[in-house]
């Protein structure tokens, strides 16, 4: 990526997952999202990496990135991974060191989806599957972790900062974020409450769960009822992402790894420098609050909400 498309290592990597269907946010939390995502990767020089297609939470960054285009001269960095398979008009994407126009109007009667023309790069991953997701995958968490491995101070021996943002999202998501905090060293999280499904489901047991991620029985059975009914499961699926959750729960608080800052102070606080001696608690004091429980230095799991 630095060599051929002549890109300087970024100092900050966010890795946004999300919902893939549509999905509607509160007008004053697509604001508040766009605003401080694109404020966190301008003032730190971050990448972002997306799933590249153009639905779910991909739109509302692509929304966020066109209304900073309509504003600012200042180019962000934006690399979209996506499924070979689920991209439609692939026949305009064939080539080698050629320019091609692209048509980015979706046909609403096919299953395959455009990509999202906001993004500055796009990376397609093909395991010879039509219609799915997930052949990217893989390839997108090897490539977040080969750029954290890249110094970005030689003298300290700094790699670069990854911190993956939830918006909304299926319960996939919730497995994709305790497969970030199992990471060596653990991936911070950042998870927008009040976006819907997943997110909120998440952020709802980071509020309530206790230390070591266990939760009373009634709200054991509260959470489970809702996981139920927002991704239409059995007791038993319900009970198997349950679980999952709670393990999320477990990794509220890493000790060793100090990081405590939200998207908005990525901003402020200059990334709290760069996740190393950073400040115990949360001094966010954007439109977004930050409802941790745990206020003791090591990685925090954050849910956040509308003031």
């Amino acid at each position: 990526m630095t060599k051929e498309w002549q890109l300087e290592l970024p100092k900050l990597l966010i890795s946004v997952h999300g919902g893939l269907q549509n999905f509607e946010l509160q007008p004053k939390l697509k604001q508040v999202f766009g605003k401080g995502l694109i404020k966190a990767a301008m003032t730190t020089g971050a990448w972002i990496f997306t799933g590249g297609v153009n639905t779910g939470v991909i739109r509302h960054v692509g929304d966020a990135l066109k209304d900073h285009a309509s504003k600012s001269r200042g180019k962000i960095c934006t690399i979209g991974i996506a499924p070979w398979g689920i991209v439609e008009n692939q026949e305009d994407l064939i080539g080698k060191d050629v320019v091609r126009p692209y048509q980015t109007m979706s046909n609403p009667m096919s299953k395959l989806t455009v990509l999202n023309s906001m993004h500055s790069h796009f990376i397609l991953a093909d395991n010879g599957t039509t219609g799915k997701y997930g052949a990217e995958v893989k390839l997108r968490r090897q490539l977040e972790k080969h750029i954290s491995l890249q110094k970005i101070n030689t003298r300290i021996g700094q790699g670069v900062p990854v911190v993956a943002l939830i918006v909304e999202g299926g319960p996939n998501v919730i497995s994709i974020v305790l497969e970030y905090l199992r990471d060596t060293p653990p991936v911070p999280v950042v998870v927008c409450d009040g976006s819907g499904r997943a997110s909120d489901i998440l952020a709802f047991g980071h509020k309530y769960s206790e230390e070591g991620g266990l939760i009373n029985e009634s709200l054991r059975d509260q959470l489970l009822v809702t996981i139920q009914k927002t991704f239409t499961y059995s007791r038993t699926q319900a009970q198997h992402l349950f679980i999952i959750l709670m393990e999320c729960m477990k990794k509220k608080e890493l000790k060793g790894y100090p990081f405590n800052a939200c998207l908005h102070c990525l901003e402020e606080h200059k990334m709290c420098q760069q996740f190393q001696g950073a400040p115990s608690g949360c001094f966010c004091r954007s439109s977004f609050e930050a409802k941790s429980l745990c206020k003791k230095p090591g990685i925090q799991f954050q849910g956040f909400q509308m003031d």
